[in-house]
């Protein structure tokens, strides 16, 4: 149980920060754990295909890992919902 309380925590932090610098308000707050755990699985995976590592361990480690991945997925979430929106006469 106390893994889940930290996936939850990691992901509500890393979700915020990350609709805060896409410039959003945010999906709420079920929205942005979900953002921010996905993006931690899409952040660790980009990291270590790159090869790069995070500047600093611990908690903050994980939080900026799926802070990256967070930014990366809203950014691919508004290029395809922008993409949806267009209309050609």
């Amino acid at each position: 149980m106390h893994g889940i309380l930290w996936w939850i925590l990691v992901g509500l932090i890393a979700g915020v920060l990350a609709s805060v610098v896409m410039g959003g308000i945010g999906y709420g707050i079920i929205g942005d754990i979900i953002v921010g755990i996905v993006g931690a699985f899409i952040g660790g995976w980009l990291l270590s295909t790159l090869g790069v590592g995070t500047p600093f361990g611990g908690l903050a480690g994980q939080i900026f890992v799926a802070f990256i991945g967070a930014i990366v997925l809203l950014f691919l979430i508004r290029l395809l919902a922008g993409a949806g929106r267009r209309r050609y006469p």
